[in-house]
């Protein structure tokens, strides 16, 4: 399909993990790009990490970074004035769950809104919306071994469902309900799970933190506990495809190229930087719940304790024309990135 002309799109949380890869992919295409922050002043920051993607583009006068706040009214005006597309992708993810739930609720579900309804001010009408693949599989199916798929939802009602998992739920109930009301916005979900790959610049998201620890060696065992895994390569690539093609508008597409265990993870880091001291093991089920009641961190896998949550991408391959890169090559190349980093005096 060809692609669309040069267009302006505001990508919210651009200093993010994943915002980052799409912006170069933006502007790699040749459109304008604003990216919103909480300060104008880490444009900087933004323009450095996208640099080694666009070597040989000119693209340095198609950039802007913007003050924006998921929480505040003020610059969604400014930010939407000229821009012809939203890229959605502002969301917290902590390592830790917060005491109170609606630390991490409330600024998902409210900046989702709020970036919707500046976007109908507008008269902005194509939107691509960041989810998660939790807003998929945090539910219980009726036999052991289902495939999720969009058509799934979580159910957050369900006793011990993380923050995280009702945020992303309900910020994207609220995003749906909102263009339901609102039938001229034409909004495409991409739902990414368990994001690896090398990050652009210092800034990124939870999941390297999770690479980070098995590159450490913090933990002697490893839980019995996995996620469906993606490239943020491609995950980036999945929302550029979603704009380009306006038959995706609609949709939800979950992305995932395989279940890993940690234990998987952790061999694909040990490969990557063999003189590390990486633990392989796993840990009996009971110790991890044991270790929980001290480990904040920890207390939020058990709901995926022993659990293969197999999710189909199919939808993904078909109508984006995506090709998965191998989830075990992109923990590899994080892990190199962190021993990069580590190895900087």
């Amino acid at each position: 399909m060809a692609e669309p002309s040069s267009q302006t799109i505001l990508v919210t949380g651009a200093t993010g993990y994943i915002a980052k890869y799409i912006v170069a992919g933006l502007l790699a295409r040749g459109h304008n790009v604003v990216g919103s922050a909480r300060s104008e002043a880490r444009d900087g920051e933004i323009r450095e990490a996208i640099t080694p993607l666009l070597e040989g583009e000119d693209w340095q006068g198609r950039y802007r970074t913007l003050a924006l706040d998921l929480s505040k009214d003020d610059g969604w005006e400014a930010a939407m004035a000229g821009v012809d597309a939203l890229f959605h992708t502002a969301s917290p993810f902590p390592l830790e769950q917060p005491k109170d739930e609606n630390e991490l609720i409330g600024p998902a579900v409210e900046g989702a809104r709020r970036a919707l309804r500046a976007a109908v001010k507008a008269g902005v009408a194509r939107v691509i919306f960041t989810s998660s693949t939790v807003s998929i599989t945090t539910k219980e199916m009726p036999q052991e071994g289902s495939v999720y798929t969009e058509a799934d939802w979580s159910d957050v009602t369900r006793q011990g469902v993380t923050a995280y998992a009702k945020s992303k739920t309900l910020a994207e109930r609220a995003a749906w309900d909102f263009v339901k009301d609102h039938p001229e916005i034409q909004m495409t979900v991409i739902n990414p799970s368990f994001v690896v790959g090398p990050p652009l610049g210092q800034s990124y998201g939870t999941s390297i933190e999770v690479i980070e620890r098995l590159y450490n060696g913090k933990d002697p065992m490893l839980p019995r506990v996995g996620f469906p895994a993606v490239d943020v390569r491609d995950v980036a690539e999945a929302h550029i495809r979603a704009f380009e093609r306006p038959e995706s508008a609609g949709e939800r597409f979950a992305l995932a190229e395989r279940f890993m265990w940690f234990s998987d993870m952790a061999r694909a880091v040990k490969e990557a930087v063999p003189h590390r001291k990486v633990a392989l093991r796993e840990a009996p089920n009971f110790l991890i719940r044991f270790l929980s009641l001290f480990d904040a961190s920890i207390r939020t896998i058990l709901p995926d304790l022993g659990r293969e949550r197999m999710i189909s991408a199919d939808k993904a391959k078909t109508v984006l024309g995506l090709e998965f890169r191998n989830v075990s090559e992109a923990i590899s190349a994080a892990a190199r990135w962190i021993d990069t980093q580590k190895s900087r005096p």
